[in-house]
Parts: C-alpha cells; structure tokens; sequence
C-alpha cells in the first residue's frame, strides 16, 4: 500500500472513531420553546411572532409550549431542568429578574441555571382601565384613586411580575392606595380588565393596544421614557401626570445550562436572523415593539444580571416582603 492510500485509511479511520462536534447537524428535530405565561399573554405574543421564522432559519419546526403559572416559575422550573441539548428553549420575561426578590422560594437561579442567548424585543406597558371607570386621563385616575383610599383594584400577570412591579413604582410615585389582584398570568388579567371585573392594569403593548383602538379598554400612558412609535398618539406616563416614570418589558431566548457553545451560537445567529427579517421586524415595530438582538450571548447575560440589580432595588425601595 501506498503512502496516499495509507494517509486516506487512516483519515477515514480517525473519522470514524472522534466524535462529531456537538453542534454539527443542529437542529435534527423540531425545538421546542417553553412559554412560561398562559397563551394571549405579552410573553406567548412575543415569542409566537418569531418563531416561524426562528424555524426556518433553523430548519426545523420551533414549537411553543405554554406553562403558566407562579410568575413564570414553573415554566423556567422546566426549562432549567431539561436536557441541555439546545431542544428545549426559554421565552425570558423581565419579571425572571425581580422573581427571586418578591418571592420566598425560586426554584432556579436565572444566573447559574441558564445559558442566555439573545435579548429579542423590549417594549412599554400601557396604563389601561375597563371604559366604564369615570375617568378619561391620567390626572383624573390619579384624582379618583386619591379620593377612594383602597378602593381601586388593579390587576397584574402576578406577584413580582412588571406589569405588577410597574403598578408598584406608580403607587408609589402617585402616593396612592389601591389594591393588587394577581393573576396566573397577563393574558387572564387582560381577560379581566377587558371583562370589567378588575378595573386598571399595566398591560403588555402587544397584548393590549388592539382591544385600546377597539375601544374595549381605555389608555392613559405608556411605561416607558418615550411614546411607542405604534402608538404615538398615547401619551407616556411622566409627560401626562407623574413626572418621572418610567419602566419596559422586555424578552430574550435562555437555554439550559451546560448546553454547548456551539449550540448556543447557532441559536443566536439564528435569532438575529430572524429578528432582523423585514416583515418579522415591521411586525413587531408595528405592534409598539423594539427589536433588540444581543450582540453575543455574553451580552445578553450581562444585561440580565444588570436588570436583577435593577429590580432588587425597587423591590427594596418599596418595601415589598417576599410571599
């Protein structure tokens, strides 16, 4: 045998027996992306706009499972427990990072349990009521609450979520007494709203301003510094009666700890992609959302641990105890 044939044998050899990379050939099935909010909600509208494309670029199918309840708990609780394969994904919602400070017991630590992979939006909530409340601004919700001590219920996505923590810093800094009543997530608190049974609430951009322009439910302000480009004809909270406010949702793409790096580099690659698609971003920025894709990973983590410092401030300032 000859020196080529011999240096062929021995690569066909080595081929053979060193295994592949543990990203070549990602994804060989459909991946699944774990919703941790009931369907409806901003955190399922969110995640349900990408993730055709999501699957395309990946070609695979990416498929959303909803597991609400517990402010998101029991949704991460899973994800952080599954096979860190790149199989199993999670839809992060900013009410992950002021969890482990409104509440006794998380069973998982957003830093040590979970490998990021890219922020996809941020967006505003909008300060909303059900029509039938007697107030038409701002100012005058503040006045009607002001003068009814207590009385005034507000809903939220439940404890420690934004759309809750949201509704804290606005009590606080309307000096106001009204009453929390939490919900097994945004989209059964918008249900509500909607319904009449639960007057106010903060209410994810995507998830609410249909029902604002049907006329189903009144806006007062959005949350964040700036008017939504979706909806420039809402005022922000600070410029129509409370100086000052300002707060955002955002969402982004987790994966399980110990889940390869070049796993997570296809994710994120392909999350790029798909956010930075035409009709993908025109649908976001449409609905009053900003896409975000993180440069790297390592970005998005650091952006994570800068909102967990964030939160645990303003849990603190208000004097929230953990339930």
């Amino acid at each position: 045998m000859d020196s080529s044939a011999l240096r062929i044998l021995w690569a066909a050899f080595f081929c053979a027996v060193v295994p592949t990379a543990h990203g070549a050939g990602y994804p060989e099935r459909p991946v699944r992306v774990i919703v941790a909010s009931p369907p409806g909600g901003g955190t399922d509208l969110t995640t349900r706009m990408m993730t055709p494309r999501l699957g395309e670029v990946l070609g695979q199918p990416v498929v959303v499972d909803n597991r609400g309840g517990a402010s998101g708990n029991i949704g991460a609780e899973a994800a952080a427990r599954a096979a860190p394969d790149g199989y199993t994904l999670l839809t992060a919602a900013a009410s992950l990072t002021s969890n482990p400070f409104v509440m006794r017991k998380v069973p998982y630590d957003l830093e040590r349990d979970f490998a990021p992979v890219s922020l996809m939006v941020t967006l505003p909530n909008i300060l909303i009521s059900h029509p039938s409340l007697p107030v038409k601004n701002l100012k005058e919700l503040i006045a009607f609450a002001k003068a009814r001590p207590g009385q005034l219920h507000y809903a939220s996505a439940g404890v420690g979520s934004v759309p809750h923590l949201m509704m804290v810093f606005f009590v606080s800094m309307g000096d106001l007494k009204m009453v929390h009543v939490p919900y097994k997530g945004a989209g059964p608190a918008l249900i509500d709203v909607i319904a009449g049974h639960t007057p106010v609430m903060a209410a994810n951009i995507l998830s609410t301003l249909p029902h604002v322009r049907a006329g189903r439910v009144r806006a007062y302000g959005v949350t964040s510094g700036a008017r939504a480009a979706a909806a420039p004809e809402i005022p922000t909270i600070s410029e129509a009666g409370l100086a000052g406010y300002e707060a955002e949702q955002w969402f982004g793409l987790l994966a399980p700890a110990g889940t390869p790096r070049d796993i997570i580099m296809r994710l994120h690659g392909a999350v790029v992609q798909a956010l930075e698609d035409p009709a993908v971003k025109k649908r976001y920025i449409n609905d009053g959302a900003d896409p975000r894709p993180s440069a790297s990973p390592e970005a998005f983590g650091t952006f994570i641990r800068a909102e967990l410092r964030k939160w645990e401030k303003v849990v603190k300032a208000a004097g929230i105890k953990p339930e």
